[in-house]
């Protein structure tokens, strides 16, 4: 039996969804924040120069002067440079420039000056107190050794065999025993600690006045302290509750984390993208995007005046078409995301309108495939749409995406988010009996017999998400 391969041609239709150019442009515009999407416009602006923000009163368009013929360039990095010189275009939506004169300040020299100074490091706080010790070299180059390997917090987790080999010479693991001590001493108290226990001793040893009994709870009753077993501290230590409370105190008020105290760390500034605020007639929310959100560009006239003038050259003119076509582009990627941006935010204080008016515990379901849906696009879009992006609404100022949470269905056929049954479960444990606090499963029965059905795991889990310690250290005596 023999078998033929043959090779005929036939035509066939298909549909293909292909990502443009223009696509995948506007999807990433569509995921930037308005942060981001600032210094991208500023970037494009950079680079191309088409693109101009649309001034709040716009000049008379007028025609270029007559030049006489001269060669064109080839470059086209030197393309605008050579338009501008052979024609005319300055009167047509062109920024006057300010001259400055000699006694003029720079620009560049006041925003230098008028720039924050870079904080010191851990590291380099710490060797400024270490080199004005008189030490012996042996010493002073283990104490190097020791700060340099400090975590952030401040802590030594390195064990002294690998700080000892990480440096030529290899040093001695007794030499850094011995400096050790001596980094202890240095400021902020508790630097240099091995452990969290270590860590509060130190700070104690620094605190003028007596602190037996503080010291003695945290040499001592370490773990009980952690357990909040006050009364067995009391007991074993033959003192009173009250002065056990007393000095749990004083131990509450240190530092865990001493290094993070010496320099201010820069948090980043959140920018919303949309404001939720009360309705002029008070009744619902009005919705708004933040200004960044709406730039006001254009493509420049005097360009677009340069493409209708027959004197200008096949490369001149090739550039400015593509430059044309790049900014249309992007000008039409922002309107995108900010109507989408706009159709998600008033879709979701729809949907959300009882968290606004009530708070967390009031969450209702909202899924993104489902809001997709509503507004018949992908459930990536709306993913995109809601990336890093925040708003600004009476409650304070929440990620959008915060607003999308699954849940479950109560016993009366009610939907619930998850966000919403932890609240209530936080809620429940913040107006508990604090000298008898409610266990994990006395909250998974007060929550069942509210129609929302949960174990014990649970709640421990929802607990432990909300940086809720258990009933024993919830516990006052």
């Amino acid at each position: 039996m023999s078998q033929y391969l043959s090779q005929i041609p036939s035509q066939q239709m298909r549909q293909e969804q292909r990502l443009t150019p223009q696509l995948i442009q506007s999807m990433n515009i569509l995921q930037l924040n308005v942060a981001a999407l600032e210094q991208h416009l500023q970037a494009e602006m950079e680079k191309n120069p088409l693109l101009e923000y649309e001034p709040g009163d716009e000049s008379q368009d007028s025609a270029p002067a007559e030049t006489e013929e001269v060669d064109r360039p080839n470059d086209k990095l030197d393309v605008l440079e050579w338009l501008d010189n052979q024609y005319d275009y300055d009167s047509i939506d062109r920024p006057q420039l300010s001259h400055r004169n000699h006694e003029d300040r720079d620009a560049k020299m006041d925003a230098m000056a008028n720039t924050a100074c870079r904080p010191a490091n851990l590291y380099e706080y710490l060797m400024e107190q270490w080199g004005l010790l008189d030490l012996n070299p042996e010493t002073v180059r283990a104490g190097e050794a020791l700060i340099n390997h400090l975590d952030e917090d401040g802590f030594l987790r390195t064990p002294l065999e690998v700080v000892a080999d990480s440096v030529r010479p290899v040093l001695s693991v007794a030499t850094l025993v011995e400096a050790l001590p001596k980094i202890q001493e240095l400021d902020p108290p508790g630097i240099g600690a091995t452990s969290l226990q270590e860590c509060l001793r130190l700070q104690l040893q620094a605190i003028p006045g007596g602190n037996k009994l503080e010291q003695t709870i945290l040499q001592n009753h370490y773990d009980d302290l952690l357990k909040n077993r006050l009364p067995q501290i009391a007991k074993s230590l033959g003192v009173d509750i009250e002065e056990v409370k007393a000095a749990v105190h004083v131990i509450s008020r240190l530092t865990p984390t001493p290094g993070l105290s010496v320099v201010n760390r820069d948090v980043p500034q959140i920018k919303p993208d949309v404001i939720v605020e009360y309705a002029d007639d008070g009744r619902g929310y009005q919705i708004r995007l933040t200004q960044g959100n709406e730039p006001r560009l254009r493509i420049s006239k005097r360009y677009l005046q340069m493409l209708k003038d027959r004197r200008v050259g096949k490369v001149e003119r090739d550039y400015l078409k593509t430059q044309q076509e790049s900014a249309t582009a992007l000008i039409d990627a922002i309107q995108f995301r900010r109507s989408r941006l706009l159709e998600v935010a008033e879709a979701v204080v729809e949907k959300q309108q009882d968290y606004f008016d009530l708070g967390p515990q009031t969450m209702k379901v909202l899924r993104m495939s489902d809001l997709a849906n509503q507004l018949h696009c992908d459930p990536s879009t709306i993913s995109r749409t809601v990336a890093d992006k925040y708003v600004q609404c009476p409650r304070g100022i929440v990620p959008l995406r915060d607003f999308f949470v699954g849940g479950t269905e109560s016993s009366n056929g009610e939907s619930t988010s998850w966000d919403s049954v932890k609240a209530q479960v936080a809620d429940l444990i913040g107006k508990e009996d604090k000298s008898s606090p409610l266990s994990d499963d006395q909250v998974a029965a007060m929550m069942n017999r509210e129609g929302i059905t949960l174990s014990r795991r649970t709640v421990a889990k929802y607990r432990q998400q909300l940086n809720i310690p258990t009933a024993r250290q919830r516990r006052l005596y």
